[in-house]
């Protein structure tokens, strides 16, 4: 819908009057093949009825329109224009294109947003302010991000259970794939294929660790204490393979000969600076695993790998 040509100082060119609204072109497209020129919206909505030109019944699809010439958009926006508030007290008269600017800063604008002073500090349109209620916006807003927070935790709940379905159902799928593995050895490599895969991807979401005390390794962790970064390890998302065998790896009667007594792990301390250790999040641990430390000696590393407790150090 374009602008009322009473709004405007002096005369306006026929060329810049649409021809469906008789109003003066506001945001202009113009007919591909004829060129004239109408307000995007009102030959948006004509079009919706009769794909035809307005003036000259050529054929034309919203598609096909254009933007006007710059000398066209130029010539409009020259044009002094009053105000949209002139009716709340507004005398000011702008060129067109600087329309928008003024409306934005307009004192006169009934809808300009202004801050509450009440206390509440909210933003409010400027003719609402005398009914604005502080303590009812606020109940309403608080209400508001209520609803939102029931609505997260019920998207969050069903995502939970669709993820636990689908891990129940990969977990059938592996169980289906081992009790195949005895007849079919093709079956034995699919299955140590995804296995691996499971194990590459677990050890790449967690955080790369940096072991700054490695005398406060505790070799001998209790059942608590296990049972404790085990329950940390399955969070993590560790494939329920290897949870078990890597927590009876986390202690010195399991680890390899290079670390399974004090006087070795002394004789190769120099050594574990060279681990790849990722730690396990919320913990003073780490897991050491074999695909991340081939590089390593055979008496430092096993399979599927380690896991190291630590009372502090690790960060």
């Amino acid at each position: 819908m374009g602008y009322e040509v009473n709004r405007f100082e002096g005369d306006v060119d026929e060329e810049l009057i649409c021809p469906i609204c008789s109003g003066v072109l506001e945001e202009p497209l113009q007919a591909p093949a004829c060129e004239h020129a109408f307000c995007a919206s009102c030959i948006q909505e004509w079009l919706t009825r009769q794909p035809t030109c307005p003036v000259d019944r050529n054929p034309i699809t919203a598609n096909q329109l254009k933007p006007v010439p710059r000398i066209l958009r130029n010539l409009l926006s020259r044009l002094h224009i009053t105000c949209d508030n002139a009716g709340y007290g507004c005398t000011i008269v702008v060129k067109l294109d600087m329309l928008p600017n003024h409306l934005n800063e307009c004192e006169f604008n009934p809808k300009k947003p202004v801050h509450c002073e009440l206390g509440c500090g909210l933003v409010v349109p400027k003719d609402e302010l005398k009914d604005h209620n502080c303590v009812h916006e606020l109940r309403n807003l608080v209400n508001q991000q209520a609803q939102k927070m029931v609505e997260m935790q019920t998207e969050l709940a069903e995502h939970k259970i669709q993820i636990n379905e689908q891990k129940r159902e990969l977990q059938l799928l592996k169980e289906y794939m081992r009790s195949m593995r005895v007849s079919n050895p093709r079956m034995r490599e699919i299955q140590t294929e995804m296995e691996q895969s499971d194990i590459v991807r677990w050890t790449n979401s967690l955080q790369t660790a940096r072991v700054t005390r490695w005398g406060g390794m505790i070799s001998t962790p209790d059942a608590v204490l296990q049972a404790v970064i085990k329950r940390s390890l399955i969070d993590s998302g560790c494939p329920s393979h290897i949870v078990n065998e890597l927590m009876e790896n986390a202690h010195e009667r399991r680890w390899p000969a290079g670390l399974a007594t004090l006087e070795t792990r002394q004789i190769n301390r120099r050594q574990y600076e060279n681990y790849v250790t990722k730690r396990i999040p919320g913990k003073q641990a780490v897991v050491v695993t074999n695909i991340e430390n081939q590089h390593m000696p055979e008496d430092l590393i096993m399979e599927p790998g380690l896991v190291m407790i630590f009372a502090h150090g690790v960060e």
